[in-house]
């Protein structure tokens, strides 16, 4: 199952630096571990902005839910989850 996910990250600007570098580093550990694996298979920054615009392949709209509670940097995002199937005209 694809999914289109949007992702809008607003830290607070008063979290501690040494908390705040931890949970980023954690962040793109965890991120890179799904890229490897084929879950996450597409992901892009949106241009200035703290946010992203990606695609994961899963097997469940459940396994997609517990990848993005997961994900160390969800308590200070918004997110938006958008499922795709494929397009008629597609080759």
């Amino acid at each position: 199952m694809l999914f289109h996910v949007t992702m809008d990250v607003d830290i607070p600007a008063d979290l501690d630096a040494g908390v705040r570098a931890d949970t980023v580093a954690r962040e793109k550990a965890y991120s890179q571990d799904l890229q490897r694996q084929g879950k996450w298979r597409h992901i892009w920054r949106v241009v200035g902005q703290y946010s992203n615009v990606s695609v994961f392949d899963v097997d469940s709209t459940d396994e997609l839910h517990d990848i993005l509670w997961n994900l160390p940097l969800f308590p200070y995002m918004s997110v938006k989850v958008t499922p795709l199937c494929p397009h008629p005209s597609a080759i």
